[in-house]
């Protein structure tokens, strides 16, 4: 590629598909949004009922959405989602894993299996099996995009959820491993760690004074983040602009790790 072929249009998705896991609520609903903003059809697993919203917004963009209701870590399910999704629009472009769990214990010896490991098998198991579900699909076009969401806990410790860190914290692992392996077959592999976000999940953090104070204050930014500061870096990764760019863990986070 000349420089001289550069144009705006390497960011867009028109004629693309995704696959976002966890696609209709919470983060995963503005991965779902700004894919279809960019011009991809999207196709969503979870476990969550669909209310609708999503494809509402999806479809105000003149994209298609389709949900399946699945348990994502149930054996063979990845390959069906992406068989279906296949079925459905055609193919497989790009995979957003976005789908993840945290469930806290305030006492360390009372974080059991029983927490350890669903949280484990949703965060990181069923990435590495929806990635190489998508990864047969990829691999004869030779060329995808696999997108992992990671944390800034796979960087920092996991007071109260070591589950969630040590989940997030493969996930960076796993997308470096995988970016080895795809790289010559013209598929991408990055993650993306957000910071602390304004979601449902933080809600209880950010209406408690002295917590949500201790977060802002060490936020460069300022500020928590917003769903929408997230969507210009899944569409960068996403679209042919990130084409020489595999391996990579994409921090935003307002600056957070800076102190």
């Amino acid at each position: 590629m000349d420089i001289t072929d550069f144009s705006t249009d390497f960011f867009s998705l028109a004629g693309r598909t995704a696959i976002v896991t966890g696609g209709n609520g919470g983060l995963g609903r503005a991965f779902s949004v700004a894919l279809a903003a960019a011009g991809a059809n999207v196709f969503v697993p979870s476990l969550a009922d669909d209310d609708g919203e999503t494809a509402r917004l999806i479809e105000a963009r003149g994209r298609e959405y389709a949900f399946v209701q699945s348990d994502i870590t149930a054996a063979g399910e990845p390959e069906r989602v992406v068989r279906a999704c296949v079925e459905r629009f055609g193919g497989v472009d790009v995979l957003v894993n976005s789908a993840g769990i945290n469930l806290l214990s305030e006492d360390v010896v009372a974080f059991d299996r029983a927490k350890w490991d669903p949280m484990i098998a949703v965060n990181l198991t069923a990435a590495f099996d929806f990635a190489r579900a998508a990864a047969k699909v990829m691999i004869p076009n030779r060329r995808g995009k696999i997108i992992n969401i990671a944390s800034l806990f796979s960087f920092l410790g996991g007071r109260q959820s070591p589950a969630y860190a040590a989940s997030k914290a493969g996930i960076v692992g796993f997308t470096k491993a995988y970016a080895d392996e795809l790289g010559g077959f013209g598929i991408q592999v990055n993650a993306v760690a957000p910071g602390y976000f304004a979601t449902a999940l933080t809600e209880k953090t950010r209406s408690d004074a002295v917590a949500n104070a201790r977060i802002v204050d060490h936020v460069p930014a300022g500020r928590w983040g917003d769903p929408a500061d997230l969507m210009g870096a899944v569409v960068f990764l996403a679209s042919r602009a990130s084409d020489y760019v595999t391996g990579h863990t994409l921090v935003v986070d307002g600056g957070y790790l800076l102190r």
